[in-house]
């Protein structure tokens, strides 16, 4: 029985589910869920990530690491973490950077967060035997600072929505139709807390997996110190809309289309996320957007150093510059945050 099926069936047994929880099932399941069985990145796959577009992101984002730890004192050893790591792409381009300082890879302990079998393999092929694995971050040890990125993983975690009826906000569900197929509906639900006011029709989302990964990375910065670089689209203010997607073959589809065959997110909700670290006792630093933050790092000298060295790509860097700057491609959509030790300036983040 395959998951729409199964899913179908839960429902038909327990009654609707959330939108967090359908998501998750699609995304995770043990037997047919997207990262669990068949995650498809690049040109070829479902989606593509900054890292797959230019090697600059990855080599900017390695310099990063490096002058982050150089203002947290050359900590050794540190922790030096990537969560959600792709097929690797970018922890591969940070640490040939990051050999510049010596120092810094000699101090690194450098562990990737992954619960996928597939990607993981993937890495361990682009990587080797210079890093280890962990399901979560808990299992990543302490004691010790952490430099840490994450691109595209806040996405992945599931929002419930909220929608403002006429006289109420109700959830959004996932139940089914007359004919037994999967289909979004309402459901009334108790809130613990007052919602905004809002024009009929609205839809809020409320992430409590980005809120908890925000709050255990504040604590962790907070205990031990560090810093830890969060890339993602999504809004930099609190508002309203639905964001859930679904992407195959980089067309979008209906998230009811096909459970488990294509990749789901939704937008990160940044303000949540730093206020759920501030909690913890973390620094935040101002949010950015990607193109903003990679200029201050100096992505425009790198592309003009790369084009030197390989005229006959010109064409090809001046393309993927544009893709990762420019406000009408990831430029803007996508933003960058930092949760930092309380007194370190994070580089590309000062005033």
């Amino acid at each position: 029985m395959g998951l729409r099926d199964r899913l179908i069936a839960q429902v038909r047994e327990s009654g609707p589910m959330s939108v967090a929880q359908y998501m998750t099932a699609c995304l995770h399941d043990p037997a047919d869920g997207y990262y669990s069985t068949r995650p498809s990145l690049g040109a070829e796959g479902d989606f593509i990530t900054a890292p797959l577009v230019s090697q600059m992101f990855g080599e900017l984002i390695g310099l990063w690491a490096v002058a982050c730890w150089e203002r947290l004192g050359r900590p050794s050893p540190f922790r030096l973490v990537e969560m959600g790591p792709g097929d690797g792409t970018l922890m591969d381009d940070m640490l040939r950077a990051a050999r510049l300082a010596p120092a810094f890879v000699a101090a690194a302990d450098v562990w990737l967060v992954e619960t996928s079998e597939p990607l993981k393999a993937r890495q361990r092929a682009a990587l080797g035997d210079c890093v280890r694995w962990a399901a979560s971050l808990a299992e990543v040890p302490d004691d010790a600072p952490m430099v840490l990125i994450a691109n595209e993983l806040l996405d992945c975690l599931p929002p419930r929505q909220f929608v403002r009826t006429q006289t109420r906000w109700s959830e959004r569900v996932v139940g089914l139709t007359d004919t037994g197929d999967l289909t979004f509906g309402l459901a009334a639900v108790a809130l613990g807390q007052a919602l905004p006011d809002a024009p009929v029709g609205s839809v809020l989302e409320h992430s409590p997996s980005q809120e908890a990964l925000g709050s255990e990375i504040g604590a962790r910065i907070g205990a031990d110190g560090g810093a830890a670089l969060l890339i993602d689209y999504g809004r930099d203010a609190p508002g309203f809309g639905d964001t859930l997607q679904a992407l195959r073959r980089h067309v979008k589809e209906s998230p009811l289309a096909g459970p488990g065959e294509a990749d789901l997110t939704v937008h990160a909700d940044f303000p949540a996320v730093l206020a759920a670290a501030a909690r913890e006792g973390a620094a935040t630093a101002p949010i950015l957007t990607q193109g903003e933050f990679l200029v201050r790092l100096g992505i425009g000298a790198r592309a003009e150093a790369l084009t030197a060295a390989r005229p006959d790509r010109s064409e090809v860097i001046e393309r993927q510059l544009e893709r990762l700057v420019s406000p009408d491609q990831m430029g803007e959509l996508f933003k960058v945050v930092c949760i930092h030790t309380q007194g370190l300036v994070p580089p590309g983040f000062e005033t």
